[in-house]
């Protein structure tokens, strides 16, 4: 059963440093994170993915993984990299837009 809400008073009771921290992959564990940290992070998973696509698609060449399941991590690969090649090509926009700017 859900809990019921308390009062929004409550709310006004925070301290400013908490009310300033950052919102990402860390948010869960209330260290702020930057970034930085946040790409690192999420390059760590994608070569992770990357590298289980692999590993099932050779067991599944040696006949040790079923179908399904290289299909299912071969695809999760591609996702993963469509995804990275996503990220960079907006990486290097904001970067050309930045030098773009007059100082």
């Amino acid at each position: 059963m859900l809990s019921p809400i308390g009062s929004v008073s409550s709310v006004n009771t925070l301290s400013p440093a908490s009310t300033t921290q950052a919102v990402g992959v860390g948010a869960t564990t209330g260290a702020a994170t930057d970034f930085s940290q946040v790409l690192a992070n999420v390059a760590t998973d994608a070569i992770g993915t990357m590298r289980a696509g692999e590993a099932t698609a050779i067991s599944g060449i040696e006949g040790k993984a079923s179908i399904q399941s290289v299909v299912a991590a071969v695809m999760a690969a591609e996702q993963t990299l469509q995804a990275a090649v996503s990220i960079r090509d907006k990486v290097v926009s904001a970067y050309q837009e930045i030098s773009r700017m007059a100082i």
